[in-house]
């Protein structure tokens, strides 16, 4: 696959209009509201909006791209994305044809017609493929709009013991999408309008952010500790709603994880390829033509055929390195995965699995007692013995990095590693959401309980505390985010019950560095979504730890 170095579709004025008039209203508070990205289907501004039929397509098959557009003209670019993005495929001067967006577009999809349809080469490389569509507005500027799909290995040619399978999180971005008006935690669902919706489709373009950022966008977690009574802010929100992009793009996406392992890796020359969650769902096989898995960012939703798969690929020898945190949710995939469903703290009341024979398929968080499957049997750790730090009022002050207790671990082998050394504090790696355990401390190192889980092969290398609601005080100013709503559904989901001693319980939790064995195989897991920040900003020692993990699993390749 080759084509003519172009100017990429980001560069220029984008996504504009006239400056307008509102009211604001002094108890309002955005980081409190739900908002969402929706057409204007209004002609006097154009725009363009552009999914796929699928996640994910093999070398030779045809990617249908279904639109609605209320220009005359549209334009349909594909970059293959990664250190060095390069342009694969442009469509010019396509016909503008408008469709309404359904109400619950969220829910059902779509339907929008095929605009067009292209052929993937036969040799097309495995990666992310990012679908940029944009058309022309009369003051000159353009509406720009993103999608993707991923092109996965062919199934029928031998994977060198080299690469890796880098499995992509989509279905935690299926949960944060909220294009059309609601995803798993907001929305207009429900009978009041009001509620997240339990059902998404993934026939529906992506919110704005997901795919594609400009440098610079903030992250997830305060960039600088805040000071002494400082007001908590939310920059993310802020940053958000100022410039037209998605309310939840920090939590999930390529733009704000995955891309930055990936551009890290080829720049270090690693060969990898890519498939999507559903891929694993669905086709499994995949792997056995592999001996190391990546993950890397955010990977909240999983579900129990996916687990299964990595469980049973780790059993006969397969390594697996997660860079990333918080394994919180069971999903159910439906239609091919065209639809994710995950009830969440609702599951017992409003699955239909529930109290079924196929109650095992409960959509609820793995570690409560309806579901009791912890996580900790698949990667060493779970979200729910984490999972916020170093933003709002998680942490406002921690470190944002791990503590070393264990620096002969072969993981820090060669980097000048010492007992109580933090590992990625000035690049933030410790920060967002994080995974850990139950542990005790024995002569000054520490040691999982194994009450959550936990094998017994485990070790924790290097750990940090985190929270599972903030802790809030009283000052001049101060509005919080998630205050600490979700504790009392955690107490109910481990102990059963929600009075405020169970809720004090499960108040504190630790994010970790963990390594252990499996049957034949081994997983190593940094449990933490800000991982990649330590790759992104040059930290020594993240990049450090990254190179020992996949030189050790890359070398035991058959």
């Amino acid at each position: 696959m080759s084509a003519p170095t172009m100017a990429r579709p980001e560069f220029g004025a984008l996504n504009q209009q006239a400056r307008q008039s509102g009211v604001m209203h002094p108890d309002a508070g955005l980081h409190l509201s739900h908002w969402y990205e929706a057409p204007r289907e209004d002609p006097a501004l154009p725009e363009i909006y552009v999914y796929t039929d699928a996640m994910s397509y093999a070398p030779g098959d045809e990617v249908a791209f279904h639109a609605s557009c209320t220009a005359a003209r549209w334009t349909l670019e594909v970059w293959r994305d990664g250190a060095r993005p390069q342009c694969v495929y442009k469509a010019d001067d396509v016909a503008g044809r408008f469709t309404p967006m359904p109400k619950q577009a969220y829910r059902d999809g779509c339907d929008w017609p095929v605009a067009l349809r292209w052929r993937l080469p036969e040799d097309a490389a495995s990666g992310f493929y990012r679908v940029a569509s944009w058309c022309a507005r009369a003051d000159g500027s353009r509406f720009l709009q993103h999608h993707f799909f991923v092109v996965r290995p062919r199934t029928a040619t031998a994977s060198s013991g080299k690469k890796f399978l880098f499995l992509i999180s989509t279905a935690t971005w299926t949960a944060y999408n909220d294009w059309g008006g609601a995803n798993a935690y907001d929305g207009i669902d429900g009978a009041d309008g009001k509620q997240f919706s339990p059902v998404l489709s993934n026939q529906r373009p992506w919110t704005r952010g997901l795919v594609w950022l400009p440098p610079g966008a903030p992250r997830l977690c305060d960039p600088l500790p805040r000071g002494p009574w400082e007001a908590p802010r939310y920059p993310t929100k802020e940053w958000a709603y100022t410039n037209g992009y998605a309310q939840y793009y920090a939590s999930a996406g390529w733009a704000q994880f995955e891309r930055h392992f990936a551009v890290w890796a080829e720049r270090q020359g690693y060969e990898f390829d890519c498939i999507t969650q559903t891929d694993l769902h669905y086709r499994p096989q995949i792997l056995e033509r592999y001996d190391t898995v990546v993950i890397a960012g955010h990977d909240e939703y999983w579900t129990r055929q996916m687990r299964e798969t990595i469980e049973q690929f780790v059993e006969r020898g397969g390594s697996v390195a997660r860079f990333g945190g918080n394994f919180m949710w069971q999903i159910r995939l439906e239609d091919e995965g065209r639809r994710q469903v995950c009830y969440k703290a609702r599951a017992k009341d409003e699955d239909p699995v529930a109290g079924g024979p196929d109650r095992a398929l409960l959509t609820g968080a793995w570690e409560e007692l309806a579901v009791n499957w912890p996580g900790a049997t698949t990667f060493g750790v779970n979200g729910m013995r984490g999972v916020y730090s170093s933003w709002g009022g998680f942490a406002p002050r921690a470190s944002r990095g791990f503590t070393i207790y264990r620096p002969r671990h072969w993981a820090f082998e060669g980097l000048d590693a010492h007992y109580g050394d933090l590992l990625g504090a000035e690049a933030g790696i410790f920060a967002y959401e994080v995974d850990g355990l139950e542990y005790t401390f024995r002569h000054g190192l520490p040691y999982p309980t194994h009450e959550d889980g936990a094998p017994q092969s485990l070790e924790i290398l290097a750990m940090a505390p985190a929270l599972y609601g903030e802790e809030m005080h009283d000052g001049e100013g101060f509005r919080y985010y998630l205050k600490d709503g979700g504790l009392a559904r955690k107490a109910m989901a481990l102990s059963g019950d929600d009075s405020p001693e169970s809720i004090a319980r499960h108040q504190y939790g630790s994010g970790m560095i963990v390594s252990m064995t499996k049957g034949r195989g081994e997983v190593f897991t940094a449990g933490s979504c800000e991982w990649v920040m330590g790759l992104a900003r040059g930290c020594y020692y993240t990049q450090g730890v990254t190179r020992n993990v996949l030189g050790r699993f890359l070398a035991k390749a058959k």
